[in-house]
C-alpha cells in the first residue's frame, strides 16, 4: 500500500500525518524517528481494523479501486 506522508518541522520537533487516513500521525526528535514512528502508526491502526472487522460477524467485503 502507499500513502502520503506529510512532515513539518515546529521549533525542534518534527510531526507527520497521513493525508489519506484522518487519525494517524506521530512526532519526534528527528525526521527519522517521525518516519519510523508513522510507519508504525499505520501498521498499528491496519492491524486493529482488521482485528475489529473480524469481530463484525457475517460482511459483505470486496476491493474499491478509486
Amino acid at each position: 500500500m502507499k500513502f502520503t506522508a506529510v512532515y513539518k518541522k515546529s521549533g525542534k520537533w518534527y510531526s507527520g500525518w497521513v493525508e489519506e487516513i484522518p487519525g494517524i500521525n506521530t512526532q519526534g526528535k528527528t525526521l527519522a524517528e517521525v518516519k519510523s514512528n508513522l510507519r508504525e502508526a499505520i501498521s498499528l491502526v491496519l492491524e486493529t481494523n482488521r482485528f475489529l472487522n473480524k469481530q463484525s460477524g457475517k460482511v459483505v467485503r470486496e476491493i474499491v479501486t478509486v
